[in-house]
């Protein structure tokens, strides 16, 4: 495990409504991105990539069964993805597990014209943003 580091990221957790859908929509962008599952149980799972972790939980305590990222709190995740080529690739390969292209007219600018990323949402709502962080 990496030394941790004061101020990074230890944690995310997404409670989501259907957890067999988000294990299997979020674990393959995590698997993806070099995250390994890091825990398992009835409610929930977490995939670790150094000393970040992040989890889908199906609480009970859910007080609707859907998320918006356009309403206060978490709009989405961004990810380094790699190379210009991984970005596409993961953006490609996203709709057979469940994501779809945001922002399509705008690829891979929506993010400005000096930044080369690919933005998904899932079908419960959750966006993330991979962002391409080496040439090629």
């Amino acid at each position: 495990m990496n030394t941790p580091i004061k101020g990074a990221l230890h944690h995310v957790e997404l409670w989501v409504p259907d957890l067999d859908r988000a294990e299997e929509e979020w674990g393959w962008i995590m698997s993806r991105l070099g995250y390994s599952v890091y825990q398992k149980w009835d409610s929930g799972v977490s995939w670790r990539l150094g000393s970040t972790y992040i989890v889908v939980e199906q609480s009970p305590a859910l007080s609707g069964p859907e998320h918006d990222r356009t309403a206060p709190g978490l709009n989405h995740l961004a990810f380094l993805a790699g190379s210009q080529k991984d970005v596409d690739a993961l953006v490609v390969e996203g709709v057979t597990w469940g994501w779809r292209q945001l922002f399509q007219d705008k690829y891979p600018h929506a993010g400005g014209a000096d930044h080369y990323a690919g933005y998904l949402i899932n079908s419960e709502g959750f966006e993330i943003e991979l962002v391409a962080t080496l040439e090629a």
